[in-house]
């Protein structure tokens, strides 16, 4: 077994692959950029390497500079994690040359299945189904429309070495394939230092179902069951959970023993994952093609882990020092099920907008352990309170894991869970996750990759609240504020004499009032709410505290709490909702408050999100029309086109291509 192993990468992967490496007594080493000299991942390994600047390229990207650390530390591995130099074979094969044992599968795998042209060919010559389309080299964009023209539309554009939802678009007509095909290079060679491109048909409405596959150095290769992964938005996964609710157990023997064939064809050993495409509509169990061969560690490799028992990362280290599985495929079994959701620095109220900046507050669910048949939360993250989500990197904050014995109980867990999860400072989907974990068709299981499009088609403003919901809210709002009151009032001064005795309020939630009044009693209270039968509360709130759990009649409810002016901001069930509280006699003085008008930005093109203006498509006097590309910034990695509105007439240009904008920064001005 290894003495030290430096882990290549960054954030809740180092940490994930250092907590198995320590469980197993090997030293960890760490690598960071400036950006991360504090990063959790950083004060938890033994010993620590800085790389270089913050930008990737510079830093986690540079394999000289990751060797050079392994070296100077004396590891005698490396663990690539996922992203950055996990699947790049003149890595792997420079590790070898250097005498230090890679953690993943043989140079010559990652060759054959990381390119995603030569793989699909591969797949084609071993039997396996592939999606019809183009596998030769592009030349350019005119190329690009024939061929998508001669496959028919709607196509997607692949870069050959992409992954992770980066040089990725759909077309769904000529225009398309000429705004995006360069789009898709530059994004391929700024993430992958790759601009092929490659076009295939796409396949509406599908489902996307993946196979782990783990294999030994002696010839011994398993599949650990399926992910279901059609929860996505731009190409990016969001929700996983395993098994799918879509898959039939002859379905899965047919995808584990295709994906097994293609990783034995490659010589493959270490953890893989093969990722299909599935129709849908089909009921036979072999509508499914090959899209390609993550030859890595997948982010939501933690779903695979909670149903087989198995710890993917531990294994992976175990092949590489040489050693057997000690086990085969009749010896795995599933058990329950698990969903893992994404926890993005995006604002979901604002089109997914990246966010950066400092995590002022984060206080994720507690975590739990097996106890039984009893739910379980697991919390994969490398950030912590104070910290900073940087515009260099991956927006992800955190995995968050429910395991149950039945898919409805393991979506009730992440619900709740999801409640507990304190997070401010930057935007974040912890609302729109919950909404997910709601949703009539996602708890049924009639998931596709559009899932996300069709459901939101307008944008997502939070998950309604039904009138049960909005009475508990109403509930914990006043209870806080009578709770607020007392205390205030028992403070020398703070409210002018002695606190007033009346507990009746106008609450005002949803732009409906509601009369309310309270009738404590020892350890809980009765909530009287216009003319409906009261609702019995057992709550108590502190000033300090984030997050309130209220049993009401008999029901727990967990409400994240935020004081406002007036009343208070309660989140909860996938929505935030403003609650104005005031006592019976000032209620009515409310009409006479002047409301504040927002604005008017409609002659103003704003920076959405902080990021790197590279395009400027117009000049001042320039006539535009609605829907004409305006600008091009580039935030996270990813090209972000601003088109205009309506048709007008540039008056004023702002910035320049190369400058650093931050979000609402005025790019242009039109008459």
């Amino acid at each position: 077994m290894f003495n030290k192993i430096l882990v290549a990468n960054r954030g809740e992967i180092a940490c994930r692959v250092m907590r198995t490496a320590k469980a197993m007594g090997i030293a960890t080493v760490a690598v960071y950029s400036d950006a991360d000299a504090r990063a959790p991942h950083v004060l938890m390994a033994d010993e620590r390497v800085r790389l270089g600047p913050a930008p990737a390229a510079q830093s986690y990207l540079d394999p000289e500079l990751i060797l050079a650390a392994a070296k100077a530390t004396g590891a005698d591995c490396i663990h690539p994690g996922y992203g950055f130099l996990s699947e790049r074979e003149s890595f792997a094969r420079a590790c070898a040359d250097a005498g230090i044992t890679f953690v993943g599968p043989p140079p010559a795998a990652i060759a054959a299945m990381g390119d995603k042209i030569e793989s699909k060919k591969l797949a084609r010559a071993a039997g396996v189904n592939v999606v019809p389309g183009f596998l030769g080299e592009i030349a350019d964009t005119e190329e690009a429309v024939r061929i998508a023209a001669d496959i028919g539309y709607p196509v997607m554009m692949k870069a050959s070495a992409g992954g992770g939802g980066k040089g990725m678009r759909l077309a769904w007509s000529e225009q398309d394939v000429r705004e995006g095909f360069e789009a898709t290079k530059r994004e391929g060679l700024a993430s992958f230092g790759d601009d092929r491109v490659f076009i295939e048909k796409f396949i509406e409405s599908p489902r996307h179902i993946e196979i782990q596959v783990l294999g030994d150095r002696h010839g011994t290769i398993v599949y650990l069951g399926e992910r279901e992964c059609s929860i996505q938005r731009r190409h990016q996964k969001v929700v996983e959970e395993a098994p799918s609710p879509f898959v039939t157990p002859d379905m899965r023997r047919a995808m584990g023993e295709q994906a097994v064939a293609l990783a034995r064809a490659v010589g493959y050993h270490s953890a893989g994952t093969v990722e299909l495409i599935v129709s849908g509509a089909d009921t036979t169990g072999q509508g499914f093609y090959f899209l390609e061969m993550n030859t890595r560690l997948q982010v939501e490799h933690p779903v695979t882990e909670m149903i087989t028992g198995l710890d993917l990362v531990e294994q992976m280290i175990r092949v590489a020092a040489g050693e057997p599985l000690g086990f085969t495929q009749d010896d795995v079994r599933l058990d329950g099920w698990a969903i893992e959701n994404r926890v993005y620095a995006e604002d979901p109220y604002r089109g997914f907008l990246p966010s950066t900046g400092r995590l002022v507050r984060y206080n994720p669910p507690k975590t739990s352990v097996r106890a039984g048949d009893a739910p379980i939360v697991r919390v994969d993250d490398g950030v912590t309170e104070g910290g900073e989500v940087s515009m260099f990197y991956d927006p992800m904050i955190a995995k968050l894991v429910t395991w149950a014995p039945t898919r409805d109980a393991a979506i009730d867990a992440q619900i709740a869970a999801l409640d507990r999860f304190e997070l401010s400072g930057v935007g974040n989907n912890l609302d729109f996750l919950s909404a997910i974990m709601q949703h009539p068709r996602f708890r049924a299981g009639a998931l596709t990759t559009g899932f996300i499009a069709e459901e939101y088609p307008d944008g997502f403003a939070g998950a309604p609240a039904d009138a049960t919901l909005q009475r508990q809210l109403v509930a914990v709002a006043v209870i806080a504020d009578l709770e607020r009151s007392a205390r205030a009032g028992g403070i020398d001064g703070q409210l002018g004499g002695a606190a007033s005795p009346s507990t009746t309020r106008v609450v005002t939630l949803a732009g409906q009032s509601f009369a309310v009044s309270v009738d404590g009693y020892d350890g809980g209270a009765l909530v009287h709410i216009d003319d409906a039968p009261p609702l019995d509360v057992v709550l108590r709130w502190r000033p300090s505290q984030r997050v309130v759990v209220a049993r009401i009649d008999g029901d727990e409810v967990a409400v994240r709490i935020a004081r406002r002016i007036g009343g208070w901001r309660l989140t909860t069930r996938g929505a935030a909702h403003d609650v104005r509280v005031l006592p019976a006699h000032v209620a009515p003085l409310t009409r006479h408050m002047i409301e504040k008008v927002p604005p008017d930005t409609s002659r103003l093109l704003l920076c959405p999100m902080p990021g790197l203006l590279t395009r400027l498509e117009v000049g001042a006097g320039d006539r535009v029309e609605a829907g004409q590309p305006l600008a091009v910034v580039e935030a996270m990695k990813m090209e972000n086109i601003l088109r205009a509105e309506r048709p007008g007439v540039v008056a004023t240009v702002h910035h320049a291509p190369g400058d650093s904008l931050a979000v609402d920064a005025v790019i242009l001005e039109f008459e």
